[in-house]
């Protein structure tokens, strides 16, 4: 569906109530201007509208409507067709949802077109609507505000990203120690998400800091700026990904620890099992064999022979005990 639309002509707005082509037909008329028209999803039936006024690449406008594209930025002609990621952090999930954002940008116009319900462009336009040197510098400024926000947003979701991993950290070492194997795997991938966000951007802001997008090129300091606190997230995201895969590498050797632990403690407890079970076993045999009452047995007919027989089985539970309890089985 289609957004918002307006005309920016000598540092102000003037938004258009009709349809795209007298928009267009307004801004040429205008001279000195550029239109903006803002789209979010739109289907096939909506992009026609506006590549029937600008002949816009068939290859792009497939990408915009399709989206799932990488961050790039390609030439057609007099067109610049620029991709970005956008990223949005779930607090209730800890999770990051990520969105795209498409710009067609050429002489006299920009159209976005947004996928998903990260960084809507509302503040874009306020900002730019509000800054007379980013109006006057067009389709460019539109595209370096762009850029501006979605690093920014960059920015929060690596402190989110960085609690959670010292959530996770404090949960590994804990007295209490739990099994966080699962949540570890789960904030690892959603790191690997942002880089696959935020990594190919930094090629794109090169090409445009080198001065081989002509239309940037006299804005390419604010572009540096952008570029710079780009790498700045982009070390700390591979910091956060090295820690977490030494969080996992600790979590999983306490985990092996305690089940050894857990394993000494069960040997433990059958050798003392097996030990009683050696020392009950002597004087059973013993009075098994007088309780199977032979005639021939000489000391079933001895006074004493009842008397010796529990001595002997004391005397061998004894020596057993001993035994057991040297070679530390008791």
């Amino acid at each position: 569906m289609i957004v918002d639309k307006a005309i920016y002509c000598d540092g102000g707005r003037e938004t258009i109530s009709g349809d795209i082509s007298e928009t267009f037909e307004a801004a040429r008329a205008k001279g000195d201007c550029f239109v903006w028209i803002g789209m979010h999803e739109p289907t096939q039936e909506e992009f026609d509208l506006v590549t029937g006024e600008l002949k816009l690449p068939d290859l792009a406008v497939e990408d915009a409507i399709h989206a799932h594209q990488r961050p790039k930025l390609e030439h057609y002609d007099d067109t610049l067709f620029v991709v970005l990621k956008t990223l949005h952090y779930v607090e209730e999930t800890s999770d990051i949802e990520v969105g795209e954002i498409m710009l067609f940008l050429g002489e006299g116009f920009v159209i976005t077109v947004r996928h998903g319900r990260a960084s809507p462009l509302t503040a874009v336009r306020k900002r730019i609507e509000a800054d007379r040197e980013l109006l006057d510098a067009g389709p460019a400024g539109v595209l370096y505000a762009v850029c501006d926000q979605i690093v920014d947003t960059y920015s929060n979701v690596v402190r989110e990203v960085e609690a959670d991993l010292i959530a996770l950290e404090a949960q590994v070492f804990s007295p209490d120690q739990k099994d966080v194997t699962e949540d570890i795997y789960s904030l690892k991938r959603e790191v690997l998400e942002f880089r696959g966000a935020q990594d190919p951007l930094i090629a794109v802001l090169e090409e445009i800091v080198r001065g081989r997008v002509g239309m940037c090129a006299h804005i390419s300091d604010q572009y540096r700026d952008v570029l710079d606190h780009l790498l700045r997230v982009d070390g700390q995201v591979d910091a956060h990904n090295e820690l977490l895969s030494n969080v996992l590498t600790a979590h999983l050797a306490l985990v092996g620890s305690l089940q050894n632990q857990v394993a000494m403690q069960q040997n433990a407890d059958m050798r003392r099992i097996s030990s009683w079970a050696a020392l009950i076993a002597v004087p059973t045999m013993i009075a098994g064999i007088y309780g199977m009452n032979f005639d021939y047995m000489p000391e079933l007919h001895w006074l004493l022979g009842y008397p010796l027989a529990m001595t002997v089985m004391v005397i061998a539970v004894v020596i057993v005990y001993r035994l057991l309890r040297k070679s530390g089985w008791l």
